[in-house]
């Protein structure tokens, strides 16, 4: 009984002397003047530290302001920051997930919670390092998604990074490089950078369909691979619509006379900044900056440039890879999807019925409940063989929704035939300059390279139709599953009972691997809980790995959207098809954004 007590009085001591240790250490930051800090009481540690990160921030705010002449002086083009500016507001948009060099003391823990958080005044500066590395980044990816003719997520790039450009301390003093290599002030450039996005976009009419306008949308005279916008319907302005492959379509009302149609292409995103809480963050501070190029008007009239238009349609159309034609029997395929067209465009579903096999049946069902679906354009088909089937292309359709903030988007659809000329399958197509990525890799077999497009466009069409069984059948039953979470940096400072050492602790991402089981499970409360999933590649890089025969390793920039909610993040896929016809996946990994310590996931972390 009596060492129990030592023991217990051990203890005590021992805890009050942690107690004091704290306490020195805070009473020592409170008074030097090398920082500055914050303090927050609560219920919980979580509630103190977050009221002490928020005073913290606010004497930051204060101390940045009282050594910058930004508000006074700095003004950067086209009106983004003037000298009402109040650049303190800009400080709050730095949350624990980018103010990485801050320190954490716990003083008192819960139920009566009181957390301490300081910094350095020398380490103020870094605040604004990690902003001015993801500006440089998206600056990066707008080049590369402008030369792929993403114009989607090109300008999005640049005006995200535009965004953050103006919540720096000086905004007129960061330079970087454009695509050509050459220094440029950012400040200058971004915003004649997005005007000259915006300029190049070419909007022509092609006809009328029925109550629907098709567009064509080009960038420097090619067809887009990928676009929104919104449009003016004579009433009110439509949700986001999306271009692909050159193709848009206005859904107008039936009684409809407009000799013209207002569009307006999207480049905030400001439905899209939830997936990064810091460009979220500054979005919902500083002002929005116009564009007056992002506004066009297109005659509801043929214009003299339509065949000119409809030429460079079909110039986009056809694969600049040459794939194995069939000796015959082509136009009978060709026959078969004009035939599904004319069903879609007249609503008599089931006149195409009896083109399909059971399982291809089923898709057909699928497909034509996901939206409302409608035929665009005058189809150019072509037909390929495959193995024992045969692939036709072509037919590219709109699929509209009601609920969400993006409305519709444009597919162009694969169709597989087997051997005996029944159509056993419909995908969704990666779009032209990802289909000529794959099938472009001439180092690998042509076997190869179509079983790589076959699977990835059925990956993609599997989630956008809700195939969950097909999805059972592609993972291994082993497949290593991991999805990756940012959650807040969080630097904590504490003493070691035991050494009285300073210990600290850092989390940035936080990864969860799932079983199958565990997957499934879950994307199928995805599926039940939203009108319609819509997943698109903006670009992919392939290699084969080292050993297990044809084992595949595909790194993804993937864009994932939904009626409830919509992100951008990186997919991993290591893939094996031994079998082309029944691929399987071993690995799967998704991160909303690379990693500090790894960046990506790749072939060499499994």
């Amino acid at each position: 009984m009596k060492k129990i007590q030592e023991d217990i009085i051990c203890l005590v001591l021992l805890w009050m002397s942690t107690i004091a240790i704290h306490a020195q250490s805070w009473d020592a930051v409170k008074s030097s003047s090398i920082y500055l800090y914050g303090e927050g009481y609560g219920a919980t540690v979580q509630e103190a530290d977050k009221q002490a990160l928020s005073d913290l921030i606010s004497k930051i705010a204060v101390n940045v302001s009282s050594v910058t002449n930004q508000s006074d002086n700095e003004t950067v083009s086209n009106g983004s920051l003037t000298a009402n500016s109040d650049f303190k507001s800009t400080i709050h948009t730095y949350s624990q997930a980018t103010l990485t060099n801050t320190e954490r003391i716990i003083l008192k823990n819960e139920p009566d919670a009181h957390v301490g958080r300081w910094i350095k005044k020398s380490e103020i500066e870094k605040i604004f390092e990690s902003r001015k590395l993801k500006i440089r980044s998206l600056i990066d990816l707008g080049n590369k998604a402008e030369k792929n003719l993403k114009i989607d997520d090109a300008l999005r790039c640049y005006y995200w990074a535009y965004t953050l450009l103006r919540s720096l301390q000086h905004p007129n003093d960061m330079t970087g490089e454009d695509s050509d290599g050459k220094q440029q002030v950012l400040s200058v450039w971004l915003p004649e950078k997005i005007n000259s996005v915006l300029d190049n976009i070419q909007a022509s009419y092609i006809h009328k369909n029925g109550d629907d306008a098709e567009i064509a949308f080009a960038y420097k005279g090619q067809p887009v691979s990928s676009l929104d916008y919104t449009y003016f319907d004579g009433t009110g302005w439509s949700n986001i619509y999306s271009a692909k492959d050159g193709v848009g379509i206005l859904e107008l009302p039936s009684s409809s006379t407009l000799k013209q149609y207002q569009i307006k292409y999207e480049f905030e995103y400001r439905g899209q900044a939830h997936i990064d809480p810091e460009i979220e963050s500054v979005m919902n501070t500083i002002k929005s900056v116009p564009f007056k190029a992002a506004y066009t008007n297109v005659k509801a009239k043929e214009s003299s440039k339509r065949n000119e238009v409809l030429q460079a349609l079909s110039n986009s159309t056809n694969s600049s890879i040459t794939l194995q034609q069939p000796t015959d029997g082509g136009e009978k395929y060709a026959k078969m999807m004009a035939q599904v067209a004319d069903a879609v465009r007249n609503r008599n579903y089931d006149a195409a019925d009896n083109l399909f096999t059971p399982e291809g049946m089923e898709i057909y069902n699928r497909l034509i409940k996901y939206g409302s679906a409608k035929v665009v354009g005058n189809p150019v088909y072509k037909v390929y063989q495959d193995g024992n089937g045969t692939v036709g292309r072509g037919l590219n359709m709109c699929f509209s929704f009601k609920n969400g903030i993006r409305k519709a988007f444009v597919e162009d659809l694969v169709f597989t035939f087997n051997d005996q000329g029944k159509i056993s399958n419909i995908a969704f197509g990666l779009g032209k300059k990802a289909e000529n990525d794959v099938l472009g890799k001439v180092v690998w077999s042509e076997t190869a390279r179509k079983a790589i497009m076959d699977f990835l466009e059925n990956y993609k069409t599997a989630y956008a139709l809700k195939r969950l069984d097909y999805i059972k059948t592609i993972f291994d039953d082993d497949a290593v599953i991991i999805t990756g979470r940012v959650v807040k940096r969080n630097p904590v400072m504490y003493q070691n009972p035991e050494t009285g050492a300073t210990i600290r602790n850092y989390d940035i991402i936080k990864y969860n691997r799932q079983t199958k089981d565990e997957y499934i499970r879950n994307l199928a409360r995805t599926f039940a809980s939203n009108e319609f999933v819509n997943i698109r590649f903006a670009n992919n890089d392939i290699i084969k790995m080292g050993k297990g025969g044809e084992m595949y390793a595909i790194q993804i920039a993937q864009d994932y959207y939904s009626t409830h909610y919509g992100d951008k993040g990186y997919l991993f896929l290591m893939v094996d098809i031994n079998d082309p016809k029944h691929p399987l996946i071993k690995v799967r990994t998704w991160q909303p954004e690379k990693d500090p310590k790894f960046g990506l996931y790749g072939p060499g972390d499994f």
